[in-house]
């Protein structure tokens, strides 16, 4: 089976968040699948974590190196389905490729994002629990 995968699961993974062992038990032996774009919500999430001071160039520098070592498909998303879904469930447009992924692949979403939760499964879209 695949999982689509969310950048606040990997995030978790590779920072050693409190919900690590929880998500690496749940996505052990699956195919992880995420849109192309969330090479660019990593990065997005460890300059905003270097901003803030929470964590250092050389320990984000370290963080991407095993993001990288990740075994995930990227896949393409239609911007235009994207964005029927971003209208409909009033979100951005990085939500709502994770929610066109999870429609298109007919796969469960893992995500510790409460918003985007509840934007999947308002589209009807199965979350793999993670608490």
């Amino acid at each position: 089976m695949g999982i689509i995968i969310d950048t606040s699961a990997i995030i978790a993974v590779i920072t050693n968040e409190p919900h690590k062992q929880k998500l690496l038990n749940l996505s052990n032996g699956h195919e992880l699948i995420a849109p192309r774009s969330i090479v660019w919500e990593i990065g997005n999430a460890f300059s905003a974590m270097l901003k803030q001071k929470r964590i250092t160039m050389e320990q984000s520098l370290k963080c991407i190196n095993i993001y990288e070592k990740i075994p995930m498909r990227m896949v393409e998303v239609d911007i235009r389905i994207a964005l029927e879904i971003a209208n409909r469930l009033n979100i951005y447009a990085y939500d709502a490729y994770l929610i066109a992924c999870a429609h298109k692949y007919k796969f469960p979403l893992l995500t510790l994002d409460k918003g985007l939760s509840l934007a999947a499964q308002n589209d009807q879209i199965q979350l793999l629990e993670v608490e």
